[in-house]
């Protein structure tokens, strides 16, 4: 069933947009007529015109039968009713001259106002832009395919996986691919919503969309058309667009309320000015004056200007949002929690501290690096790394051993030494069952990280943080941070009993967390992030996906949802605010201080408040969401 918002997408079209422009034009020469013909007092001639001007207002009828048919009663069905009860009137007015009741210069005048006001708000509603087109531009339409050292244009709707496409300098890249020849910098903006050069080299992977900025590489492609980063990203806005905000829920049931209450005024105008003894034709007009300048049109794109203003604005930068609704509950929300590693962290392990029990310092670092070099596990290759700073020699190991789950083992000239991991941080040096040192790890913070929370704070915000860390580990990352509130030792599949602890206080929650052993917090939580997908980018646990792994993106995109959500609510404060004044001032209220309306002002004063809601939705584009936000 195709509801009133769907329906106001497809008014806002191009074609629907130059369609609405040709009608005007052509009843604006046929209006002219039908004044002359009115002058001269030639009632056929007049409603042969209008008859034609009639014709070329159906369209307004034929959208009112989408909406009876969906049950959506909304603006169409009032435009509907007031035009064909003004025509069918004036006619039956002109074939029985004892009514002298035919004004078919003010339904025609109508029409005529409708006819460009519906043109403005198209034209308007375009403006706003489309996320799906944003992104479809970000892929070039042809790319060179590499064959046998032949290099040929081809339409990348042809390209296919493993095949070699050549990128130069200020060219797109056509999928996601690793490069297997030459270097170059490229621009990821559409990813990270930051212009900046990011050099790639062979072996490195490039995504769709991605700019190369100097140089030029072959990239075999891995991932091409809906698998690709791109095709990935379409597929997020496509699922988007089919959510709605609870305000735009709100809109709908007060767009069909509106529609029952202007029905009901008209009714009650009509009859109320005819049983005070006014003329037929007076009270007909009021009514018809009541239908039109309630038209909800102002309330049925009140919301969803802004929300394709706000999809817009996210896809630039690098924010996906799967479900429109949650900018709301983002706007509102208590806590924000973190999980630690790759989030606020790099999540890359580094060396902290060697302690040494029995010799020196760099002999325990020596002997540990030695046998680590047989692992290839993030901990050896971070104690690899520390010696390599330190240009420490390594030595041979001989029957090296493995250990599943504990660590692993070898012998150095002729003396057996295992390495295992002690602590959740710490690594173990043992001989002959004597632990004769220990190494200490730490995940080192992102400098994002500091801004991030302090942003986030100002913004009036409770920071925590979830760790599977020692207690005095998270302790020391919460201190640098300014942390008041943090979960350690938490094990993944435990994540979500502690948002839902939050929860269950009354709070809403944001989840931050990589979307892999987040999955179930990210979906307990009030709204899931997922934060640093890079290629994968549909993950399914997150309601909002991140591509960068900066977590002052989380800044953008609370700022985002509460500006959003305050041109929502002004936008359905002046769609129904307008009405207040406007049913009572059309139905004749104020006729003894010597104010009325008639159908055609009444028309422009409804198109004027639709137009307006759009162009307020409009100043959304002055937002910036850069990640150094002012306070």
């Amino acid at each position: 069933m195709k509801s009133h918002h769907d329906h106001s997408s497809a008014i806002a079209s191009p074609d629907a947009a130059q369609d609405f422009l040709r009608r005007f034009f052509i009843v604006s020469g046929l209006l002219i007529l039908l004044f002359i013909f009115g002058r001269l007092a030639q009632p056929l001639l007049q409603f042969l015109i209008a008859t034609i001007i009639f014709y070329f207002g159906l369209i307004f009828l034929q959208h009112a039968k989408h909406e009876l048919i969906a049950r959506q009663y909304g603006m169409m069905t009032l435009v509907a009713i007031a035009i064909t009860a003004g025509y069918l009137f004036s006619a039956v007015a002109t074939f029985l001259p004892s009514l002298n009741a035919e004004f078919y210069l003010e339904i025609s005048t109508l029409i005529w106002i409708l006819l460009f006001g519906h043109y403005l708000e198209a034209k308007s509603a375009m403006a706003a832009g489309n996320a799906l087109d944003e992104v479809t531009k970000l892929l070039p339409l042809k790319a060179r395919l590499v064959k046998k050292d032949q290099v040929k244009k081809v339409a990348i709707q042809k390209l296919k996986s493993a095949d070699v496409v050549r990128v130069l300098a200020g060219e797109k890249t056509p999928a996601d691919g690793k490069i297997i020849k030459g270097a170059a910098s490229f621009d990821e903006a559409h990813l990270s919503g930051e212009s900046k050069p990011v050099a790639k080299a062979q072996g490195d992977l490039v995504m769709a969309g991605s700019v190369c900025l100097t140089g030029s590489v072959d990239v075999r492609l891995l991932k091409v058309g809906a698998n690709s980063t791109i095709g990935q990203l379409q597929q997020l806005i496509a699922q988007a667009s089919m959510t709605k905000p609870t305000t735009q829920k709100l809109a709908d049931r007060a767009a069909s309320w509106l529609t029952v209450i202007a029905l009901s005024v008209s009714m009650l105008t009509l009859v109320t000015w005819l049983l005070i003894g006014s003329s037929v034709v007076f009270a007909t007009t009021l009514a018809i004056t009541v239908l039109v300048i309630t038209c909800p049109h102002a309330l049925g794109l009140a919301i969803p200007t802004v929300t394709t203003m706000a999809t817009k604005l996210a896809v630039q930068n690098g924010l996906f949002i799967k479900d429109m609704g949650k900018l709301e509950v983002i706007q509102g929300a208590d806590y924000i929690v973190f999980d630690k590693t790759g989030t606020l962290t790099k999540g890359e392990f580094a060396v902290a501290e060697v302690k040494a029990k029995q010799g020196s310092k760099a002999e325990l670092l020596t002997i540990a690096a030695s046998i680590e070099a047989h692992a290839n596990h993030p901990i050896a290759q971070a104690i690899r790394q520390a010696a390599q700073d330190k240009k420490l020699q390594l030595r041979p190991v001989k029957k090296v051993k493995n250990i599943v789950g504990k660590g692993i083992a070898g012998e150095i000239d002729g003396q057996r030494f295992f390495v295992g991991q002690h602590q959740s941080m710490s690594v173990a040096v043992v001989t002959n069952k004597k632990v004769i040192g220990e190494i200490l790890l730490a995940d080192e913070l992102k400098s994002e990280s500091y801004q991030a929370v302090e942003k986030l704070r100002d913004l009036g915000l409770k920071v925590a943080m979830l760790t599977g860390d020692s207690q005095e580990i998270a302790q020391e990352v919460a201190h640098k941070l300014k942390l008041k509130s943090f979960f350690a030792q938490v094990k993944p599949q435990d994540k979500y009993q502690h948002i839902k602890s939050l929860q269950d206080k009354g709070k809403v929650v944001i989840m931050v967390g990589d979307g892999v052993n987040d999955a179930a917090a990210l979906t307990q939580a009030d709204v899931g992030v997922a934060i640093g997908a890079g290629t994968d980018i549909a993950v399914e646990a997150g309601d909002i996906v991140l591509t960068d792994s900066n977590p002052q993106d989380l800044v953008s995109l609370v700022v985002l949802a509460r500006k959003v959500y305050r041109k929502m609510i002004e936008n359905l404060i002046w769609a129904l605010g307008y009405n207040v004044v406007a049913i009572p001032a059309a139905a004749g209220l104020f006729i003894p201080l010597g104010f009325s309306l008639t159908p055609a002002i009444g028309a422009l004063l409804m198109s004027l408040s639709s137009v307006i809601v759009v162009i307020n939705a409009l100043t959304l584009k002055k937002i910036k969401l850069g990640r150094f936000l002012p306070k």
